[in-house]
């Protein structure tokens, strides 16, 4: 029970636990007596991997053939469309190394995926902020409309992205748990604050609704579609895994775990549908 506990604290830091226990076993095996999340995890990766790749094909080919009339936070939103179209590649490294092998060689090419997943909510933001201040401050915004500015940040993103990646691949970087909790909590608070903040904007544009600006509407939804991923995909890890010492550590390791980082993963399908949602396909 000491090495199932020890290893169970491992969790966060890894994304997907190596083992529970000491030996050859596999994370299914660990998981035997408890297998139905586990299995609802594994069956979400591969229709996140064949739903989200075409999907997020879609939104690139659509940002490559709108391109005239494009929007400023289309750079960020293909960022997110390669990195999870990056991120969809993984399910059958996943399944192999979760029910057969368990080999620590493929574990780090794991994690390195799981870090990069781990940090798109920062270009979430990105798009959040760019529709915050088209509309909160416009004149900002069109002094600052040149996409260079944009490609900058875009650049600045990914080596965060890549640097995170890297330090989740090592595995045994002491309390890095706290890193993507802090990371998490900060983005949806800057989501709340720009979607509130943009609704104020748009009440104050008239009487009613159908009078304000169809920029300002825009820029409404796409902040509330933010607002939603982050909540129903992002939330979830960072609101269970802070009473990670409610459970024991079996159910946390076959159940909550992989209950959470399931619907996080989920969200490189559910980001490139709901932007074809609100876009006009030819």
């Amino acid at each position: 029970m000491d090495v199932l506990y020890i290893n169970s604290s491992l969790l966060f830091i890894s994304h997907r636990t190596l083992n529970l226990t000491t030996g050859d076993m596999t994370v299914y095996q660990s998981c035997k007596n408890m297998p139905a999340v586990l299995i609802w995890y594994l069956s979400l990766q591969f229709i996140n991997m064949f739903l989200g790749i075409p999907a997020n094909f879609m939104v690139l080919w659509l940002i490559h053939k709108n391109k005239r009339d494009s929007s400023t936070a289309d750079i960020f939103i293909l960022q997110l469309a390669v990195l999870d179209i990056l991120f969809c590649l993984i399910p059958p490294l996943e399944l192999a190394n979760i029910i057969f092998l368990s080999t620590s060689s493929n574990w780090y090419i794991l994690r390195f995926f799981y870090g990069m997943k781990d940090s798109s909510p920062l270009f979430l933001s990105c798009i959040c902020l760019d529709r915050y201040v088209a509309v909160v401050h416009p004149i900002t915004f069109t002094i600052l409309k040149d996409r260079q500015h944009r490609a900058f940040v875009a650049m600045v993103v990914w080596l965060i992205i890549l640097a995170y990646a890297a330090a989740k691949c090592v595995g045994n970087i002491a309390h890095f748990e706290k890193v993507f909790t802090a990371m998490i909590l900060t983005a949806f608070a800057f989501m709340v604050y720009c979607n509130i903040a943009i609704l104020w904007v748009l009440r104050q544009s008239g009487p009613s609704r159908d009078e304000m600006h169809p920029v300002k509407k825009r820029a409404f939804k796409m902040v509330l579609i933010i607002l939603a991923i982050i909540v129903v995909n992002y939330f979830p890890p960072v609101a269970l895994f802070p009473f990670q010492d409610c459970f024991s550590p079996e159910v946390f390791q076959c159940y909550i775990h992989y209950f959470a980082f399931g619907l996080m993963d989920f969200s490189s399908s559910i980001q490139p549908l709901l932007y074809l949602s609100k876009e006009k396909l030819p």
